[in-house]
């Protein structure tokens, strides 16, 4: 029995690849410099990786950025607007990343969206010349040639085709079917240098598989591997999916001539019936998905080496593999010096799960499987775990009513309460919450954790931060304002924090997107709050203005799909716990005197399943009334907004509508506002701030530009429900660009109102 993964991090133990791009960005760093810190770090990637004992070692999943970026450098797909601005290959990746504003043009980002059920976020090919398609990109190739030198015949790893096809933004659809063509012949043209490299395999990502496929699109899945697999001579084809199973297209797969099939059998929930219904093919290798590549809890040995009992009833040719990349889990636990031995224990990160991958392949090479030492340890383990329940947060939840869920009066009625009472002007502007974090902010907190300041100093280094930010807001003319949330490291952490029932790392970093790292808590037990979290904040902010200030809270499923969750209960009742805290929190907020209160519901979508099939009895059914709880028990006149980040919203715009918010804001301006037809299809009811610009990009759009997009709104929406915001909250920003992009913001809106008068 062998071992693989998928694909490994590429941030660095100690993000130093986050932080070795942001000093290029800064210019306090050569490309030189960069690159041979990437080198570097894909070096000791691999060395981790052999040390474990690791029989596929993938490369080509290194990424300065984004590896959907990096399939569509490959093959030549780039904007024509990028190519026109001239740059050097390096600041051509970077500009469509992150857009450009410089004496060679000025050019926004590409659009960015969630990967599949994930908090990654991809950046969107865009195709406006399909005839320029072609192989032109030689990073796989001299990655696989890196690990050769370090004795590794290294397992390429790239997205495939059909996922690809899906994936791109064609400008031109007519574009598409040359498209097809020209990528049938890149990837063909890829299989050839790959076998003249000596490579043995390669693995192809198709994860759009797991989505609900009709047949025109497994006729297109088919016509592409017809040709590719006719071409791959030497090569094996290791055909790897995740987040779910492949139950639309696995008996067709059996039918192509794949060398290996990579399936998931923890997201899958039907991989193992598949199994049992078709069988598996004599002449392929079966990477079974069995250590979670999304999760940091330890794989429980007995549950694994029961489930591939099962799996080798049907093939004797398995390899042991994670259920997706380790990009989505933090890189190692040897970092974490201040978490109790006794929770960490638990824990496995993605060096850890490597060593699982170890002890299960030799186990399962052992004749007494169950006596073996590491079976024996890992099964201790599970025996002596911290207590994780509290009887009074499961008796909360039980006594739960219908009632508890629903809000009154219905939202016709207390919005035109609110217009009364809140006398905001049309189009009110406003930001999405969190202001720049300077060296000064972070410092502070960072002093006050280490219990080197007082809380009196904290507090009140805070509380001038507080009033500077009220102060700039309504020098701008902001109509609400934000206290922007200096308090706080990360908008679940924070909360989290603040809650029994969670455990918190040093270095459980996981990359978000780019540059942008994320460090998920943990839920470890029952969910609970001991005392207010925000409201002097908010009280304090709100006494420096006579402008409103919105209370800023974090939802139930946010904190939930943000965090790494518990696998001993239920997602739902996992979540209802933390609606329950934040419920409480809500209602002090408003006995504080707080109008407005936005409780952000920024990763709704990420746990949504793939399958249409699922989305209600397997989320919505208890994700959306989550939030409704959250908020249910507020007076009419209390504004309640909600955020959401960059993700497919269309399809669950109803869902989205019934949870019953009095606001709305999406982050829509990267996708082009593409959200807005739907929105008026499905005559949505809730006011919407769509995201007039692109805070994830530095450049500052001008006053023209963000009038033109909010004339694209009007076009869809009626001006009575509109509001005017960045996308998102501007914490990752520097103040020059914000304040600089706000004033364009709010200048474009008075233009706007102006006109609408005329």
């Amino acid at each position: 029995m062998k071992n693989s993964i998928i694909s490994y991090p590429r941030i660095g133990a100690l993000r130093e690849l986050k932080f070795g791009i942001e000093k290029y960005f800064k210019k306090e760093s050569s490309k030189k410099e960069l690159l041979d810190l990437a080198k570097n770090l894909r070096k000791t990637h691999w060395q981790s990786i052999q040390k474990a004992e690791i029989d596929f070692v993938p490369c080509n999943d290194f990424s300065l950025y984004d590896n959907v970026l990096d399939t569509a450098v490959l093959f030549n797909i780039v904007a024509k607007r990028y190519k026109a601005l001239n740059l050097e290959p390096l600041d051509e990746y970077f500009a469509q990343s992150r857009g450009y504003q410089g004496q060679n043009g000025d050019v926004v980002a590409l659009a960015m969206k969630k990967w599949f059920n994930t908090n990654y976020h991809y950046l969107v090919p865009e195709c406006d010349d399909a005839e320029a398609i072609s192989l032109v990109g030689d990073k796989i190739f001299s990655e696989f040639q890196e690990a050769k030198e370090q004795g590794i015949n290294a397992k390429p790893v790239l997205v495939g085709i059909f996922t690809l096809f899906k994936l791109i933004n064609f400008i031109d659809e007519s574009a598409k079917e040359k498209a097809k063509e020209k990528l049938v012949k890149a990837y063909i043209a890829l299989f050839e240098k790959l076998n003249l490299l000596g490579a043995e395999w390669v693995q192809l990502d198709e994860p759009y598989l797991v989505y609900d496929l009709d047949e025109k699109e497994i006729a297109l899945f088919e016509e592409f591997y017809k040709k590719l697999l006719q071409n791959k001579k030497g090569l094996k084809i290791l055909l790897q999916s995740y987040f779910g199973d492949l139950r639309d297209i696995y008996s067709k797969l059996l039918e192509n001539d794949f060398d290996g099939l990579g399936l998931d059998f923890i997201e899958g929930k039907e991989s193992l019936t598949l199994l049992e219904k078709y069988g598996f093919s004599e002449n392929k290798i079966l990477f079974a998905g069995v250590v979670n590549g999304k999760n940091i809890y330890k794989n429980d040995y007995a549950k694994t080496l029961n489930l591939i009992q099962k799996i080798q009833k049907y093939t004797q040719n398995i390899v042991l593999n994670t259920s997706c990349s380790l990009l989505h889990v933090p890189y190692t636990t040897k970092f974490e010096t201040k978490l109790d031995k006794a929770y960490l224990e638990h824990f496995a990160y993605a060096e850890e799960k490597l060593n699982e991958l170890k002890e299960l392949k030799e186990i399962l090479q052992s004749p007494h499987p169950n006596s073996h030492k590491f079976f024996i340890q890992n099964q201790e383990l599970f025996k002596n775990a911290p207590n994780k329940i509290d009887a009074k947060v499961r008796q909360r939840v039980a006594n739960l009513q219908n009632s508890d869920f629903i809000r009154k009066p219905e939202f016709k009625t207390r919005a035109k309460t609110q217009q009364e009472l809140l006398k905001l002007p049309l189009l009110p502007t406003t930001t999405i919450g969190s202001f720049p974090q300077s060296p000064d902010v972070r410092s502070n907190r960072l002093a006050f954790k280490q219990q080197k300041i007082s809380a009196s100093s904290y507090t009140e280094f805070n509380q001038n931060k507080i009033k500077e930010c009220i102060k700039i807001q309504e020098e701008i003319g902001l109509d609400v304002l934000v206290h922007g949330e200096f308090e706080r490291n990360d908008m679940v952490e924070y909360f989290g924090e603040n809650l029994q029932g969670f455990l918190f790392t040093q270095n459980g970093w996981v990359q978000s997107y780019g540059t942008r790292c994320v460090k998920p808590p943990i839920i470890w037990g029952d969910v609970s709050r001991l005392k207010a979290i925000t409201v002097s904040w908010a009280k304090f902010a709100q006494n420096q203005s006579s402008k409103i200030v919105k209370g800023m809270l974090t939802g139930p499923v946010t904190i939930l799909n943000w965090s790494f969750p518990r696998e001993d209960i239920t997602l739902k009742e996992s979540t209802q716990q933390i609606a329950l805290a934040i419920r409480d929190e809500v209602l002090d907020l408003e006995n504080a005197g707080i109008k407005i209160i936005q409780i952000d519901e920024a990763a709704l979508r990420e746990k949504l399943p793939l399958r249409k099939s699922d989305w209600h009895k397997e989320y919505l059914d208890w994700a959306i009334p989550a939030f409704n709880l959250v908020h249910s028990g507020v007076k009419e006149e209390t504004q309640i907004h909600t955020h959401m980040c960059y993700s497919e919203f269309s399809d669950i715009l109803k869902e989205i509508d019934a949870m019953d918010a009095d606001v709305i804001s999406f982050e829509a301006s990267r996708s082009n506002l593409n959200l807005l037809d739907t929105l008026k299809a499905v005559n949505f009811q809730t006011a919407v701030g769509p995201g007039v610009y692109d805070i994830h990009s530095p450049r500052v759009p001008s006053v023209e530009e963000i009038k033109e997009t909010i004339r694209k709104i009007l076009a869809k929406l009626p001006k009575e429900q509109i509001w005017i915001n960045p996308d998102c909250g501007l914490k990752t920003r520097g103040y020059e660009e914000v304040l600089a992009s706000l004033k364009n913001m709010t200048q474009a809106t008075k233009e706007i109102r102006e006109e609408l008068k005329g």
